[in-house]
């Protein structure tokens, strides 16, 4: 019986089929095949990798508002060596007084003034003195005025800032842009310029519920403010004499205490607790200069309520929390 002929060996060529055993093979596909598998395989392991990252974030994100930001309300803070930080929560909101830091940085931007100037004088109006009536009625924050007073513009900013004369912010917005509403409008100008993106100002002293923005949007303007050297040494000021209001005293009662050196607070029913501050403290053996604001703070008092959040989120901080 005559045994069947051997199989011719398999030919090979670079570009053209591969005959093994009755089958055709094309290297080329081959190795195209291989090539997709070995980029599908690497393209799943950078996406593991990413989810795996995801999730490790959003663990660390989700243990940092225990640690470092306030239980309720939104808080932002930066340090001169890192960018701004904002915790959980940012919406807008109202801000009550804390408002009246951009009235004082839009005023010194068009009457800049030098940490030992009094600047111009500012008349007072028997309009004034009226307005003034009329927010007292409503439990506003003013201080007493009378129809021929002069206030330099130093003091009317001593007013604003350190008892938060709502009277006086209206004074000065007239002063600066003639009426408030001009004043208002440049407020919002200067906030979009800055990158306050989630800010809308309705009245230069916050008492207006809708004047809303956030923590993070009102750090923005803080820093801006606190870069003027006339600002940060009136929010440092405990207290001032103004011709008419006597002796005026900050309502900042963290000042002087804990490394805070201002900045302003705020507090109603609708914006809750409210404290825009600087706080000079040593992290590791190094002055580090932290710029924060919290908002919407409940508590009986919400005036102590927002500047104890600061303290404690401050404190965490320090600690490297």
């Amino acid at each position: 019986m005559t045994s069947a002929p051997p199989r011719p060996p398999a030919t090979r060529s670079l570009y053209g089929p591969v005959a093994l055993n009755g089958r055709r093979f094309r290297p080329v596909r081959v190795l195209l095949l291989m090539l997709i598998v070995a980029a599908l395989v690497a393209g799943l392991a950078v996406v593991a990798k990413r989810i795996a990252d995801w999730r490790s974030d959003q663990a660390a994100r989700a243990a940092l508002p225990g640690q470092v930001w306030p239980a309720h309300g939104q808080a932002a803070y930066s340090t001169e060596s890192g960018g701004l930080r904002t915790g959980p929560n940012q919406h807008p909101a109202p801000i009550a007084s804390v408002a009246k830091v951009m009235t004082a940085y839009l005023v010194l931007r068009h009457h800049p003034l030098h940490a030992d100037q009094a600047g111009p004088s500012l008349t007072l109006s028997a309009q004034d003195v009226a307005d003034t009536a009329r927010r007292r009625e409503r439990q506003e924050s003013v201080v007493d005025v009378s129809a021929g007073e002069t206030l330099t513009e130093k003091q009317a900013l001593q007013a604003l800032l350190l008892p938060s004369a709502n009277n006086i912010a209206a004074v000065l917005a007239r002063w600066v842009a003639g009426s408030q509403q001009a004043f208002v409008a440049e407020m919002n100008e200067v906030a979009r310029s800055l990158g306050m993106r989630h800010t809308r100002y309705t009245d230069p002293s916050g008492f207006d519920a809708d004047t809303v923005s956030t923590a993070g949007d009102q750090v923005r303007v803080v820093r801006a403010a606190m870069a003027l050297p006339v600002f940060a040494r009136i929010v440092a000021t405990r207290a001032a004499v103004l011709p008419v209001a006597g002796v005026v005293h900050n309502t900042d009662s963290m000042l002087g205490s804990d490394g805070f050196v201002g900045v302003k607070t705020g507090s109603d029913d609708a914006a809750g607790g409210c404290f825009a501050f600087r706080s000079i403290r040593s992290i590791n053996g190094r002055r580090t200069v932290i710029t924060g604001v919290v908002l919407g703070q409940p508590g009986h008092n919400e005036l102590s309520a927002g500047q104890s959040a600061a303290d404690a989120m401050v404190d965490r901080i320090a600690a490297g929390r």
